[in-house]
């Protein structure tokens, strides 16, 4: 599998980016969502101003200009190439945690209805606050964890209908 991944930028510049692309780059963190990027001789002021990370896209203010960029993995591709539509079928029942954190704040309580896209909780992970939205619409089945919880990456968090 070719270890590549796919960036498209304002969903018409695509572009195939090779990890050790990263070693060239020299990324600080400011302030929470803000950075400092130097590349070759070339410097770079960003901030993170929206991120999803289901949908794995983000919106970034780079040198006073926005982008949305949408990450595509190696997997991605291959799921691309072979046909398939990723996403295509929203069947994800069970929000998991995507990683290790403390979760400081839940949007949500068992029984509401909610929207794709919607905010269900909020992660703080590694200094970050990450929200974590709905792969689909529905009902909030099951709640698993409550605000000020310490949880495991892949630790159940809510069911859905």
């Amino acid at each position: 599998m070719e270890k590549k991944y796919r960036l498209t930028v304002n969903n018409s510049i695509k572009q195939k980016i090779d990890p050790s692309l990263s070693q060239e780059l020299s990324l600080t963190q400011n302030k929470e969502n803000r950075f400092h990027l130097l590349h070759g001789n070339k410097t770079y002021h960003a901030e993170l101003l929206k991120r999803d990370f289901h949908k794995k896209e983000y919106d970034i203010l780079l040198n006073g200009n926005t982008y949305i960029v949408k990450i595509e993995t190696p997997l991605d591709l291959v799921i691309e190439k072979m046909g398939f539509s990723h996403g295509s079928s929203k069947k994800i029942n069970f929000i998991t945690a995507p990683m290790p954190g403390i979760i400081i704040d839940m949007k949500v309580k068992v029984g509401d209805e909610v929207k794709e896209g919607e905010t269900l909780f909020i992660l703080e992970a590694m200094k970050m606050e990450n929200a974590i939205t709905a792969p689909k619409s529905g009902t909030v089945k099951v709640i698993e964890a409550v605000k000020g919880d310490t949880v495991e990456k892949g630790k159940l968090i809510i069911e859905l209908n």
